[in-house]
């Protein structure tokens, strides 16, 4: 049911901003619409997401009229902080957004535009999982608003999906990106790599599978094991591999390879796209610190400064907004400090890089050695920017604390 949520100061129940938070018109502005259902748990997966056992009290078909009413809460709260901005992104995700009817995720988009506005050229994506997309869903989605659809391929090769709990036929993957093609939309397909079992050459098949089916974008994350997963149970009690690192590097060097030789450009340490126009806009207003608001159970907001998240529970979320509160359970507002190591992590794994500027004064001697160690760009940083490099992309976490330590 996903990580628990962070501490924090209780948040108001009007979902009031504080006093002294005033929102510039023209700040980039995105929405986040969280669908917290799924058919199956993954038993890699810590998102907040639920099945129809776990539901208790929440009804899933009645779920986008609920969220409807947090976008109108939403904009009353934002109105007493400046001007409503149109959104740039919004994505949609879970989840398995699609398990809702496309009828209902166009009204939620409906109501984000007859709300805030959307940008003339807004980007909106929604995640999907292979076997609920079909030429009728995604002509719906598309006549709805929809310009982008994240197909959740995760592998090629069945005995990795087995390992993952994945459930969709691989066979659906190049179906729904057709389906997706065929409305005009452009295509997104995610994989991860190094689940228990997997070999190099399993990945290798993943990686050419995904580059056949011609998609616009392409993320790779590498499995990460959450505490509290039935797979780190399984880690924990032996029955399967923990993943390993160096074979980890391996996959995403081979990664790196293949995908560049078939026309895509990194531009985010998991992420490559054919284009500059076919980055996520959305995930980059993320890494970029952009405003954003999460509607959902469980959802993060950001807005200047200030985060704050929601109850996580699907009927705790309805059962506010029906008294008329706030989902919101609480929220922080992280000091300079902070902020400027969220600053260095998140930009530094972007390919337009960080700015040295914005690191602390007393750790930009580290750039130096960070380029005598072969882990960020010489030109980049002679331009004022780190830039990592492929071993730099490697060892990331590595960079940001030459960076801030």
């Amino acid at each position: 049911m996903g990580a628990a949520l962070p501490d924090g100061e209780p948040a108001p129940a009007d979902g009031a901003l504080p006093d002294d938070i005033a929102v510039p018109a023209d700040a980039p502005f995105s929405v986040y619409l969280h669908v917290p259902f799924c058919r199956v748990r993954c038993g890699y997966c810590d998102f907040n997401t639920y099945t129809a056992t776990e539901l208790r009290g929440a009804r899933q078909d009645a779920y986008a009229d609920t969220l409807l009413q947090e976008v109108e809460l939403a904009a009353a709260v934002l109105a007493d902080a400046g001007p409503l901005r149109p959104a740039g992104t919004v994505f949609f995700g879970g989840g398995t957004p699609t398990l809702l009817p496309a009828g209902d995720l166009g009204r939620m988009l409906a109501g984000v535009r007859g709300t805030f506005g959307l940008a003339d050229d807004a980007e909106i994506t929604v995640e999907a999982n292979p076997d609920t997309v079909t030429d009728a869903v995604v002509a719906e989605l598309a006549a709805a608003g929809v310009t982008r659809m994240s197909i959740g391929m995760q592998s090629a090769v069945p005995h990795v999906l087995a390992a993952l709990d994945r459930t969709h036929d691989p066979d659906n993957v190049a179906t729904a990106v057709s389906a997706a093609r065929s409305a005009g939309l452009d295509v997104s397909v995610d994989l991860i790599y190094g689940a228990p079992g997997e070999s190099l050459e399993d990945w290798r098949r993943s990686l050419e599978t995904a580059v056949s089916l011609v998609p616009d974008h392409i993320s790779a994350y590498a499995l990460i094991i959450e505490e509290g997963t039935k797979l780190a149970r399984q880690i924990s009690r032996g029955e399967v591999p923990a993943p390993d690192d160096d074979l980890q590097a391996d996959m995403y060097e081979l990664a790196d390879e293949l995908l560049g030789a078939a026309g895509f450009d990194w531009y985010e340490v998991s992420n490559w796209a054919r284009d500059d126009t076919h980055r996520s806009r959305h995930n980059l207003a993320y890494w970029q610190g952009a405003d954003w608001w999460g509607f959902g159970p469980g959802a993060h907001s950001h807005i200047q400064g200030l985060r704050f998240w929601n109850v996580k529970h699907p009927a705790a979320y309805a059962q506010r907004l029906a008294a008329g509160q706030s989902p919101a359970a609480a929220r922080e507002r992280p000091d300079a400090a902070s902020r400027r190591l969220e600053d260095v992590l998140l930009r530094s794994r972007i390919r337009d890089g960080l700015e040295i500027a914005a690191v602390a004064p007393d750790r930009r001697s580290a750039v130096a050695g960070l380029i005598a160690d072969g882990l960020i760009d010489a030109a980049a940083a002679f331009a004022g920017r780190v830039v990592l490099t492929l071993r730099g992309r490697l060892l990331a976490d590595a960079v940001v604390r030459a960076l801030t330590e």
